[in-house]
């Protein structure tokens, strides 16, 4: 069984959380208890976990620089974050520490059971328990592994959130702190899809939900939907929808209209 050091400074939270991981696997087991970073590096000083789970938000010390200091003695201990601050920032400083995932609270129990498993599998592979014959796998494509899923989820719900913002490939991998030519093989690879296309994707999604539900003018639906230049709005939309936005417009009819006012998109 597996070695859990939990890290929460909400009582009920900590405990809610030991019951779950009792609940969900047979696999783990919570060993060690923490308020905050500073308690939890003590604890490192004189037992090894398997695995960390952490919050962010902790007085004395919080979760990141808590991680931190671990990733300096520890370069492959998995660690998952569950917090309740959804903020893209915490994300990128977690991809940047090489965390395994980064789930929200409340926990959803089959989101954990999936991060659970996925982390069980490393594990497992680290104790030469894995029977899959993949003993020729890069190095370096293993250390990654762990938090792939977790990297391009956040890449995806950036680019949802921000459709409308620069969005080239040398901006997304600065913010997740990657090469620009890892992360556009990494996103491929995961997701079967060229990053170009799935952030085009979002965009006419976007501008299909502003062309049918307000008034705004072309030109404004395409500066919201990241396009400068109406004209090449107008080209893409009509490559990826089949017909002009005008004419999409049209087809959908003005149900559901919404007053003329800039910003309005669609729920993310």
């Amino acid at each position: 069984m597996y070695k859990v050091l939990l890290v929460e400074d909400e009582q009920l939270i900590r405990e809610g959380i030991k019951r779950l991981i009792e609940q969900l696997s047979s696999d783990f087991t919570v060993t060690m208890e923490a308020v905050n970073g500073k308690e939890a590096l003590a604890y490192l000083g004189s037992g090894m976990p398997d695995l960390i789970i952490t919050d962010i938000r902790m007085r004395e010390m919080d979760g990141l620089s808590f991680i931190q200091e671990v990733r300096k003695r520890y370069a492959e201990l998995p660690i998952m974050i569950i917090s309740g601050y959804q903020d893209f920032h915490y994300a990128q400083q977690a991809i940047r520490c090489e965390v395994t995932d980064y789930l929200l609270k409340p926990i959803n129990r089959r989101a954990f059971l999936t991060a659970l498993e996925k982390i069980l599998g490393k594990l497992n592979k680290m104790h030469g328990m894995d029977s899959k014959e993949d003993g020729n796998e890069d190095p370096a494509a293993s250390v990654f592994k762990g938090n792939h899923n977790f990297t391009i989820r956040t890449v995806k719900e950036y680019i949802t959130a921000h459709p409308e913002d620069d969005l080239s490939l040398k901006m997304i991998a600065d913010f997740i702190d990657l090469h620009p030519a890892y992360l556009s093989h990494l996103f491929k690879g995961e997701t079967g899809q060229n990053l170009s296309d799935y952030i085009t994707d979002v965009r006419m999604e976007r501008a299909k939900y502003l062309l049918s539900r307000t008034h705004l003018k072309v030109y404004n639906v395409a500066r919201l939907s990241g396009y400068q230049s109406p004209k090449h709005f107008a080209l893409v939309f009509k490559q990826q929808v089949g017909m002009t936005p005008g004419a999409y417009r049209d087809s959908v009819g003005g149900d559901g209209m919404q007053a003329d006012v800039e910003g309005v998109g669609p729920p993310v």
